[in-house]
């Protein structure tokens, strides 16, 4: 990779367009232009919205305008000018269409991988993450997500190995590679109880000076002078909207913006600087299931963490924000119709996911039950024939296979179909795809990011935009 090359007319791209926009907030592109200019990012924070594909981004922008009137961070972002943005190409070195733990890898270690791998290359090569690289370089360096810190976005910036699914060797891998924050779900890779091997990892991070939180107030109660291991759920985090809808779970799982938060305010005070990850990774399972309340609250939930980001960044003024998705998963959107305004809106009222509904039911339950905890959960009444559509898959779970996380093989699909009728949402498919994803940036080196690159290109962007030489 020829970095300079890669860098040529960036600066001068990005003035040239604020320069000739004919809008008033063109300046705000300018300023920051000539604010960050040839300054070095003494920290970066990474924020990826995993599987959202451009209509999610759209839907919860629509989603906050209509209930708030004040659209989301992200978009808000876009209309202030006040970031440069991108288009990337995300494909691995064995499709077209990506998975996680490829998609990452290719900003991990600056090589296209295949689907399934982190950071080892077609014939086997390890490639050093980057977090490693950046602690190296003296950084502190830390993740946070709503799905096991082990699953395969965290796991790209930060260790080698030939499977994603090797969560639990994952884990370990992380006891020797003495990372400052780690922060989300996986309890079963870190318990004795659930680990095949029974390893206490607990006892062993705890042995090395980590800070173990297994609730959001043990959370908050950690100081910022130790390493923290937060792990607050057996998997994933449940979905936001779950979690704020059922008294237990927000009492005790923290949001991803406090997550966030935390993590910063940890390690924001180091000389030398830090390097974060933050991963709304739900947001992908909602793709995969396609679920419109687990989609909708998580990229919300999302959008407030990359709120906390950019709080500190403005006035930081020496952290890079990184804002983009990995991939696109199901390619949701809003179909036209005289009543979408209204069908759409009634979203807002949702109270829990379809991963709730659908995992409420049993072989035995009644048509009754059945439109009673739809209509709890969704605000409408399904006809006798939908339930009875929706009942029938009980009897035969086997046989379904929908989403990549439906572990119970639940009728996600059909329920989702039931439910377009009702919110105007359509969906393509329950699986990724190919798009070319959203990014954008703000802080220094942003000035210098051009509208068209490769995921590959990101790697070398964050050690460019840190100076930190590509020597290890």
């Amino acid at each position: 990779m020829n970095r300079r090359k890669f860098f040529r007319n960036g600066t001068l791209f990005t003035l040239g367009t604020a320069i000739i926009n004919p809008f008033e907030s063109s300046a705000n592109s300018l300023d920051n232009s000539i604010e960050f200019k040839g300054k070095k990012a003494k920290n970066i924070i990474v924020l990826v919205s995993d599987g959202m594909s451009s209509g999610t981004l759209n839907m919860a922008d629509i989603h906050l305008n209509r209930k708030n009137g004040n659209g989301s961070n992200w978009l808000n972002l876009y209309r202030e000018n006040k970031v440069t943005r991108a288009l990337m190409d995300m494909a691995s070195a064995s499709s077209v269409v990506t998975d996680s733990a490829a998609a990452s890898s290719s900003w991990g270690s600056g090589f296209r991988v295949k689907n399934g791998a982190l950071n080892v290359g077609t014939n086997g090569e390890e490639y050093l993450p980057i977090w490693q690289k950046f602690k190296k370089a003296g950084k502190m360096a830390g993740c946070v997500t709503t799905v096991p810190i082990t699953h395969a976005t965290p796991a790209g910036f930060c260790v080698n190995s030939k499977s994603r699914n090797s969560q639990a060797d994952i884990a370990e891998s992380y006891l020797n590679l003495n990372f400052d924050v780690m922060m989300g779900g996986g309890q079963q890779y870190f318990d004795a109880n659930s680990r095949k091997d029974k390893k206490d990892l607990y006892a062993a991070f705890q042995s090395k000076g980590y800070q173990v939180a297994k609730t959001r107030s043990e959370m908050h109660s950690t100081s910022n002078d130790k390493p923290i291991l937060g792990l607050f759920f057996e998997d994933g985090l449940p979905y936001s909207i779950d979690r704020e809808n059922i008294k237990d779970l927000g009492n005790t799982i923290p949001t991803l913006a406090e997550m966030t938060q935390k993590a910063i305010d940890r390690m924001k005070d180091h000389k030398k600087g830090f390097v974060l990850q933050v991963e709304a990774g739900k947001v992908d399972w909602a793709a995969h299931a396609n679920d419109i309340a687990g989609l909708l609250y998580d990229q919300v939930a999302f959008d407030e963490a990359v709120k906390v980001a950019m709080d500190f960044a403005e006035k930081d003024k020496e952290t890079l924000v990184i804002i983009t998705t990995d991939h696109g998963n199901a390619n949701p959107g809003l179909i036209y119709g005289k009543n979408v305004n209204d069908h759409f809106d009634s979203v807002q009222h949702h109270k829990h996911t379809n991963e709730w509904i659908l995992n409420g039911f049993t072989p035995e339950s009644t048509l009754a039950q059945i439109k009673e905890r739809i209509e709890f959960a969704n605000g409408f009444a399904l006809t006798d024939d939908e339930a009875k559509t929706i009942l029938s898959y009980y009897s035969n779970l086997e046989k379904q296979d929908d989403g990549l996380y439906n572990y119970k093989n639940l009728p996600f699909k059909t329920f989702a179909e039931m439910q377009k009728s009702r919110t105007s949402v359509g969906w393509i498919s329950m699986d990724h795809s190919a798009d070319f994803t959203e990014l954008a940036m703000f802080g220094p080196g942003s000035e210098k990011l051009k509208p068209f690159i490769k995921n590959t290109d990101l790697h070398y962007f964050m050690l460019e935009a840190a100076e930190v030489e590509n020597k290890f």
